[in-house]
């Protein structure tokens, strides 16, 4: 029979546990693959940490969680550090994840490259969305630290090449926490005002992944993006290429490059100037030359030399015209009077008229139809004679038919 005193209640037995457990492995490192990760709207992240043979519940909670540069997936490879938790409602043990970082990966290089392909899905690095710089900017902003070498080095060369542009610096930060929202902010207010820049520039000197982290940020990336005004960005030396370069319009591998790709040089203008003033010469000379040669020409031409000869000519040739006008206009109107003569012939010939002069007489009856036939006519009935001199009227006084 068992002692009762050596008896454990399932507390007893879990607390025991529980204070092994967890004095025996404070702190722990454990490599594994997520798996059923879940996000509730607290913030915290539950998920298990699997290899082929075993798995075991883990828990971040949300300010741990809040810290993580990379974006947690199923399938990810981890290794993670915490410290083994006892849950004694349920009897199980689970870890509590106190950092985490990517299998064979640093954590920022991860989360650079899920960042980088979310945005490029959304087309914010498409070719197509840049735009050209402007040819001669007469105001530039730019987006920086004011104590960092990347000002000095910027307005030194815009100063020794272009001084045609008013300059507005918006001071920032450019690394460390909460250097992201404001560099995103400057780019919105610049963007804000009356009297927007041609072209804005966000640039800071080089460094290491971790000092540069600022411009690789979401907020960054989008607010250069959703900018209205043409952005340069040159972030870090020529090896550094951050999210903010896909970005932008323009991206200038250094400061220096920057001011120089913003701003031509007033050298190169005034060269161009005078090479622009030779050739304009040149061409005045030649159109100058060309007009004396054809003015000479005009001159030497016979309607100068002798300039009444034309109106001379011209009134000939009217005269000669009038008169075969007048000679058409006589032959046209003989041919008509004959066509007329001949046509009035033919027309007496047909005249009634005519008839009647030759001794015929044409009779009608008192309202006007013509006498063709005696047995039309009755006795006591008027009628009328026309004669080719007068006419007379007359009874009947007996028809035979």
């Amino acid at each position: 029979m068992v002692s009762p005193e050596h008896v454990l209640t399932v507390t007893q037995l879990t607390a025991v546990i529980k204070e092994l457990l967890e004095t025996a492995l404070p702190s722990v490192w454990i490599a594994g693959e997520v798996a059923d990760l879940a996000r509730p709207r607290s913030g915290h992240c539950y998920l298990t940490l699997k290899d082929d043979a075993s798995q075991i519940r883990a828990v971040m909670w949300r300010a741990t969680a809040a810290r993580v540069k990379f974006d947690l997936d199923d399938g990810l490879e981890v290794v993670c550090r915490g410290h083994l938790e006892v849950y004694a409602p349920r009897g199980s043990y689970q870890l509590i994840i106190d950092e985490i970082q990517p299998k064979g990966l640093g954590a920022l290089e991860l989360a650079l490259r899920q960042l980088r392909e979310k945005l490029a899905r959304e087309g914010l690095f498409a070719p197509e969305r840049k735009r050209p710089l402007p040819r001669f900017a007469r105001r530039i902003a730019v987006v920086t630290s004011p104590t960092g070498a990347a000002i000095r080095d910027f307005l030194q060369v815009l100063g020794r090449r272009w001084r045609g542009a008013d300059v507005l610096i918006v001071p920032t930060r450019v690394q460390g926490e909460g250097a992201a929202g404001e560099i995103a902010r400057a780019i919105a207010t610049v963007n804000r005002l009356a009297e927007p820049p041609d072209v804005l520039v966000v640039t800071r000197g080089g460094g290491s992944l971790e000092d540069l982290w600022a411009f690789n940020e979401e907020p960054v990336v989008r607010a250069i993006a959703a900018s209205e005004i043409v952005v340069v960005s040159a972030v870090g030396h020529e090896i550094d290429v951050t999210l903010a370069d896909l970005a932008a319009d323009l991206r200038a591998a250094t400061p220096s490059e920057a001011a120089e790709r913003v701003a031509p040089a007033a050298d190169e203008i005034l060269a161009a100037l005078e090479q622009l003033r030779h050739r304009l010469r040149a061409a005045l000379a030649g159109r100058a030359a060309s007009a004396r040669a054809r003015l000479d020409a005009l001159a030497a031409a016979r309607v100068f030399r002798r300039p009444l000869e034309m109106i001379h000519d011209r009134g000939r040739r009217l005269d000669e015209l009038d008169a075969r006008a007048g000679r058409a206009v006589a032959a046209r109107i003989e041919v008509s009077r004959h066509r007329l003569a001949t046509l009035a012939g033919r027309l007496d010939s047909l005249s009634p008229l005519a008839v009647l002069g030759r001794g015929y007489s044409l009779t009608q009856t008192a309202d006007g139809q013509l006498i063709r036939d005696a047995g039309r006519l009755t006795p006591g009935q008027s009628i009328t004679t026309r004669f080719a001199q007068g006419e007379a009227t007359s009874r009947i006084e007996h028809v035979k038919s």
